[in-house]
């Protein structure tokens, strides 16, 4: 996985609305397991509803601050925050635009979108 980005345009892993929060526990389960196996990407890229993950109150932050502590470059859509009033809540990652991520893309070689 060292070269490889991860895609997150959701606010969890998948889509279903029964029950609500599984997504956000699926993805939850996700980042523990990469931590725990130390198999980390080398980019995890959040546009659209992904960047609700990166703010203030994130069920997830704690995975990621540890994922961001361990090297993984967390590439948070500027156009993305601000569309949704969020550019002030970001506590993780580097607020970044498309540049960036087509960047992060470009150097991988695997793309994975969650």
């Amino acid at each position: 996985m060292k070269d490889t980005v991860l895609l997150i345009t959701n606010y969890g892993m998948g889509r279903t609305t029964q029950p609500a929060d599984l997504p956000i526990k699926l993805l939850d389960k996700y980042f523990n397991l990469l931590l725990q196996g130390d198999n980390l990407p080398a980019a995890i890229c959040f546009y659209t509803d992904g960047v609700k993950l990166t703010v203030k109150d994130s069920p997830v932050l704690d995975p990621l601050r540890q994922m961001e502590k361990k090297g993984v470059r967390l590439i948070i859509c500027s156009t993305c925050l601000e569309a949704m009033g969020l550019s002030k809540s970001v506590q993780v990652g580097i607020v970044g635009g498309m540049p960036d991520i087509i960047e992060a893309q470009v150097k991988a070689s695997k793309v994975i979108t969650l």
